[in-house]
């Protein structure tokens, strides 16, 4: 081994025990002796190889070699500091249509409005990068809102003291008040800053009185058992003697989402709606009185908010408010053999939403046990029914409850309708008037006097589920159930004093072709191109030949 190899070794060694102090030193943090002890024993062997190698080292900055190593030099300072500076400032741009990445206005506005601040602590893995991306940029915007990030199977106990569990979770505090956010949907996000910077707190009244389900009960297997012993909802199914189904999942999520929960029983007729911000009906199973359906008629027409779960082959006494709606709740159990969850077929299995803020990201979801939802013949003017869960092709409405066949002339085939929701918006008899004009002018006249009368319905947003077994406690948890009744219950509480966001779309870009364009893409793509490359080839193989 000649000298020179062995000032190189010494040189090299050096550089790599530098190196290694550094790696020492981001993993042994109270071992200051060992990383010190390596870099300055890596500096002596560099030192000293580089002092004996002077002359090969000035050997390479003569002519072009030099030329090159300077060159070389430059350039990766160049790439270092280009990196260094786009760490210190960095910068994006949104290049998507819909702006998908991007803040939208509204959510800008309200972030710039803010007056309290607000911290977020928000727990994530490694897969939710677009949702750290969303939370960096609220903090980017305004100095109100500051942000900590944690995963919580690398900082276990930090999870544990705030107690969570789960990655995906967000922790909003703002003065003395906490409420924890699941959802990666701004909408959802950008609501949640605004109320608990300004403490807005609104209030979900459950009905009581009919056997619903008890949004107080954590019971679960206490539903709908089959008669030969397994677990069912659909056919062939008795209810059992004993506690109500609960729902008390659905109601612990709310109250984490800084929404009150309550029961109202409206059967003494002594209890009012009025401080209920959204009057849930889950699963009677008895029909309402009178007093009851008038109540719940008039705080519609005060334009309140209502969601309705109502289970099939039970008559409750709303099928009038519901018809006057533009829905019709058919007396039947959608039963569907291509696409269910395991082996009942009775509870249809959903994967494929109609498009709505609501139903974004949303997996799958199945209801044990839904009936379907049909439109009123005659639109109402002053309603827009917009129908989001749909059964597959292969379903049909089983309007006799002992049987699952399909019966020609008797059974409706899907696909079916299972789940609605409905802005009932008087102001939209403004735009449909000059179309009804021509066929309806008795009607349209008719509508706009109670339109224009004291006694004339407001604004309000109604949503309403073939089924309630898929919110209770059996089923919350599972797949995307949770995520579709929460979702739903957010948008219908939306009010003046918060945003409401529609959802950011995504179109995938098409290129529209004529036959004979394609014809002509194939022949210079597949033929014209190749060939050239082809021919250009043999030239050159034979000019150098």
């Amino acid at each position: 081994m000649n000298q020179s190899f062995r000032n190189l070794i010494f040189l090299l060694v050096g550089i790599a025990l530098v190196f290694l102090s550094r790696i020492f030193d981001a993993i042994l943090i109270e071992q200051p002796f060992v990383t010190n002890g390596l870099l300055i024993l890596g500096i002596i062997f560099a030192l000293t190889g580089g002092i004996k190698m002077r002359s090969e080292i000035a050997e390479l900055f003569k002519k072009r070699r030099g030329e090159r190593l300077l060159r070389t030099i430059g350039l990766i300072g160049i790439v270092v500091a280009l990196c260094n500076l786009s760490i210190r400032f960095p910068a994006r741009m949104d290049m998507t249509d819909a702006h998908r990445h991007s803040l939208s206005t509204k959510t800008t506005d309200m972030l710039e409005r803010l007056e309290t601040p607000v911290h977020i602590t928000f727990f994530h893995d490694q897969l939710m990068t677009e949702t750290v991306d969303f939370y960096e940029q609220m903090a980017a915007i305004t100095d109100k809102v500051t942000v900590e990030f944690h995963d919580p199977m690398l900082n276990p106990s930090m999870a544990r003291v705030k107690g969570i569990e789960f990655a995906g979770t967000a922790i909003m505090e703002s003065e003395d008040r906490k409420i924890q956010v699941h959802s990666p949907l701004e909408v959802d996000i950008a609501n949640a800053v605004l109320k608990i910077s300004q403490g807005i707190q609104q209030t979900v009244c459950f009905l009581d009185g009919h056997g619903e389900p008890d949004p107080f009960s954590l019971e679960k297997h206490d539903h709908m058992e089959g008669t030969g012993g397994d677990h069912s909802h659909g056919l062939g199914s008795r209810i059992l003697i004993h506690e109500r189904h609960g729902m008390a999942k659905l109601r612990t999520s709310l109250e984490s989402m800084n929404y009150v929960a309550q029961k109202v029983s409206l059967v003494q007729g002594t209890a009012s709606l009025d401080a209920c911000d959204l009057f849930i009906v889950a699963g009677p199973q008895t029909r309402l009185m009178d007093a009851e359906v008038k109540a719940i008629d008039e705080y519609l027409n005060a334009g309140k908010n209502v969601l309705l779960m109502l289970d099939p082959f039970i008559e409750t006494g709303l099928e009038p408010i519901i018809k006057k709606l533009g829905v019709i709740l058919d007396n039947d159990l959608v039963i569907d053999p291509k696409s269910h969850f395991w082996a009942d077929v009775s509870s249809p299995a959903v994967t494929q939403y109609n498009r709505h803020s609501i139903t974004e990201d949303i997996p799958l979801t199945f209801f044990p046990g839904a009936r379907s939802l049909s439109p009123t013949e005659n639109r109402v003017p002053e309603t827009y029914v917009r129908p989001l869960v749909n059964s597959s092709t292969e379903s049909f409405g089983e309007t006799d409850q002992s049987t699952a066949s399909f019966t020609e002339g008797v059974d409706t085939k899907g696909p079916l309708t299972m789940m609605v929701i409905i802005e009932r918006d008087p102001s939209r008899i403004d735009k449909m008037r000059p179309l009804l004009e021509q066929t309806r002018n008795e009607e349209v006249s008719a509508t706009q006097s109670t339109t224009n009368s004291e006694d004339a319905v407001k604004t309000s947003r109604i949503a309403i589920f073939g089924d309630s077994d898929f919110a209770t406690n059996s089923f919350f948890h599972v797949l995307g159930n949770g995520k579709l009744i929460l979702n739903t219950i957010n948008y219908l509480t939306v009010q003046e004093n918060l945003i409401g966001l529609e959802p950011k779309t995504m179109d995938i870009p098409q290129v529209t072709l004529t036959n004979e364009q394609m014809k002509g893409v194939f022949f210079m793509s597949i033929l014209l191109i190749p060939s050239l490359m082809a021919l250009i080839g043999i030239a050159v193989w034979w000019r150098r030949r």
